[in-house]
């Protein structure tokens, strides 16, 4: 119980109805372990991706009006995605408070990105039906302000790794690794080399002036090495 109102706490909102707390961090898991239906956070999720949306949407567009369709969409994308959203759980510690079936427990389900997100869409989606958009609106934009601050310029677009790591997590867990694999010229003028990988497997190489530069080109690497790859398979 403390658990979860330090979780209320930190969300900067109290429910009123305390059951559409507990179905918003009930994993899906847990009806598919049970003999009977148990209702799940699945529902909960949809309804929160369409507010969250929503309220980004109005946001931006109302903050930008001099930006098209096109940044603003990107923009709104890169606000909303698997590794924002988990970020934003880990924020309040919606992990410790998921309700897990028992395989989900011991494979790690507290800490996998995926469950995160969903479950903070969830949230987003029970603050909603509890106390209504302007509440849901003020949760949202007071969470969002740490990341993207007051939305006085438009997120940063060009965001490579970040774009990788959101292709890769999309089909697993693990987040791409960085290793720094040279390091030429003089201490004025250095170049760095870097190799991204993920699972073992290297994904692209980088170069640049500063080891931020390089991570940078060889994510820009990998994400067109993945998109040559799906676009042969489509093809295939």
């Amino acid at each position: 119980m403390a658990k979860v109102e330090e979780l209320q706490k930190r969300l900067g909102y109290k429910f009123k109805n305390k059951a559409l707390l507990r179905l918003a961090l009930t994993h899906p898991s847990v009806a598919h372990e049970a003999s009977e239906g148990i209702p799940h956070n699945q529902r909960l999720e949809f309804l929160g991706d369409s507010v969250l949306g929503l309220v980004l949407t109005s946001e931006l567009y109302a903050r930008f009006p001099n930006v098209s369709e096109g940044p603003l969409t990107k923009a709104r994308a890169q606000m909303v995605n698997r590794r924002t959203l988990a970020a934003q759980a880990k924020r309040v510690s919606l992990g410790e408070n998921l309700i897990l079936s028992r395989g989900e427990e011991t494979t790690g389900g507290r800490d996998r990105p995926s469950n995160l997100a969903d479950a903070y869409e969830a949230l987003l989606g029970a603050v909603f039906v509890d106390g209504g958009y302007d509440q849901a609106r003020e949760v949202i934009l007071s969470s969002f302000r740490d990341a993207f601050g007051e939305l006085k310029a438009i997120p940063n677009l060009d965001n490579p790794k970040g774009e990788l790591q959101e292709m890769l997590q999309a089909e697993s867990p693990d987040p791409p690794e960085y290793e720094m694999t040279s390091v030429t010229g003089p201490d004025h003028d250095r170049i760095f080399e870097c190799a991204v990988y993920h699972d073992g497997i290297e994904l692209g190489r980088g170069k640049g002036k500063s080891k931020k530069a390089a991570e940078s080109e060889a994510a820009s690497a990998a994400l067109a090495r993945l998109r040559e790859r799906r676009a042969a398979a489509k093809k295939s």
